[in-house]
């Protein structure tokens, strides 16, 4: 345990995991709790989401499991209502929801275009929309958003619903910053390379083979010669979300091995 964030209450969009093994949001929701945050562990998935709540308290550490549609202002309205009622403040904002679809432009359906940009860059202004209030309010507050290389550097898969929305949320990150920079309200982006996480085995394995040339290949892209995992990427969000980074907002971080300099 640490006390990086003692104190301190974080709304983690994307908190649960589908399958076994650490996503990116539960790595996150339980990192932030292990430095002392009080966790709301919010996802689509209520049973994820309490997945995550319960790894959570088993370590002594507080948490709430919520469900919402991160599409969906009303459910999201109700959450920051929550949480606000509970403790009066919201210090921490981590955005993590995200899908990714495949098709071209030509190929992929105007519903999955629609469906990928509500999902990954939409959902990241209704957080906001009902959170920044509660900030500006309190005077400060942190604002973590999980964004993705594709978002600046093109890769092999066909998913340009994706790489357009991530593109669009580096962008939002980058205003917000700038205009909330004066009330205290810091607002940053992770951006993950080629990572181990559950995603890729649902999402984006059925681009190769089989599972182990996946692996492979995934591997061979990054520089280091192998993926990074979930906590590579808690750990950069708990740095930007903490104290340590008071001087830090507008930034968009590559968490990639190297990657995104390689160009490839």
């Amino acid at each position: 345990m640490g006390n990086r964030l003692t104190s301190k209450v974080a709304m983690v969009m994307g908190a649960g995991s589908g399958e076994a093994g650490w996503s990116n949001g539960k790595a996150a929701a339980t990192l932030y709790s292990r430095e002392g945050a009080v966790v709301y562990a919010v996802d689509i998935n209520l049973n994820a989401a309490q997945a995550t709540r319960d790894l959570i308290l088993k370590e002594g550490g507080t948490c709430v499991a919520l469900q919402a549609d991160v599409t969906s202002s009303t459910d999201l309205k109700k959450v920051v209502e929550q949480i606000t009622q509970d403790h009066g403040k919201i210090d921490l904002l981590h955005n993590n929801v995200g899908i990714t679809e495949m098709g071209d432009v030509v190929q992929a359906s105007e519903e999955s275009w629609r469906r990928v940009l509500d999902t990954n860059l939409t959902g990241v202004f209704l957080t906001c929309k009902h959170v920044i209030p509660v900030m500006l309010s309190q005077g400060r507050g942190a604002i973590v958003n999980v964004s993705s290389l594709a978002s600046i550097q093109v890769n092999r898969y066909p998913y340009p619903s994706y790489s357009a929305a991530k593109a669009g949320l580096n962008q939002l990150t980058r205003a917000m910053a700038v205009q909330y920079a004066k009330d205290g309200i810091r607002v940053n982006a992770v951006l993950p390379g080629v990572m181990d996480t559950p995603l890729i085995y649902r999402q984006i394995s059925g681009q190769f083979e089989d599972i182990e040339e996946m692996r492979r290949q995934r591997h061979a892209a990054s520089p280091m010669g192998k993926m990074g995992d979930a906590w590579d990427v808690a750990h950069a969000a708990l740095f930007l979300a903490s104290d340590e980074a008071k001087y830090i907002t507008g930034v968009c971080l590559p968490v990639d091995g190297g990657k995104s300099c390689a160009g490839r």
